[in-house]
């Protein structure tokens, strides 16, 4: 019987080499002097393309981070002048997140640098196998959803 495939091996592995190769691509595209941005601030800005003034919790939510964590990419971000941030109106607690213009002229970049990652991440697997792959992937994403493991 062949061994079973080291699953969390291979996907924390796959995941830290996915990461490193995306930050080269990028930087390969990335205007001379200009700043890269990483692949949660790419994110950000999309998120933000799709629907300005997002919440710092809307955003958290869309890219599956921690709030903690998003305060502090903001803050980056906010700091390279991509974005920046100002209290709800119907609610001072709460922060929007805003595009601006030196954000919304990084987009082109990060959607051409992201349609060759998606290109060479899919090239020679069929969508039947991409298909597989991704509700693979999915069904991890949700594992703290389903019961514990019995021991």
């Amino acid at each position: 019987m062949a061994a079973r495939p080291r699953l969390i091996f291979l996907l924390n592995s796959a995941q830290r080499h996915l990461q490193q190769w995306m930050a080269q691509q990028t930087e390969a595209l990335a205007a001379p002097g200009g700043t890269t941005p990483s692949p949660a601030q790419s994110g950000v800005l999309f998120a933000l393309a799709q629907g300005d003034g997002a919440t710092m919790g809307q955003l958290a939510q869309a890219l599956d981070l921690a709030p903690s964590a998003m305060s502090g990419l903001v803050q980056r971000m906010e700091a390279l002048g991509w974005v920046h941030r100002q209290p709800c109106p119907e609610d001072g607690r709460t922060q929007r997140v805003w595009l601006r213009p030196e954000g919304q002229a990084v987009l082109p970049f990060i959607r051409q640098a992201t349609q060759r990652i998606n290109g060479q991440l899919t090239a020679g697997f069929t969508n039947a196998e991409l298909a597989t792959v991704a509700r693979w992937l999915t069904h991890v994403q949700h594992l703290d959803q389903h019961t514990p493991l019995e021991h």
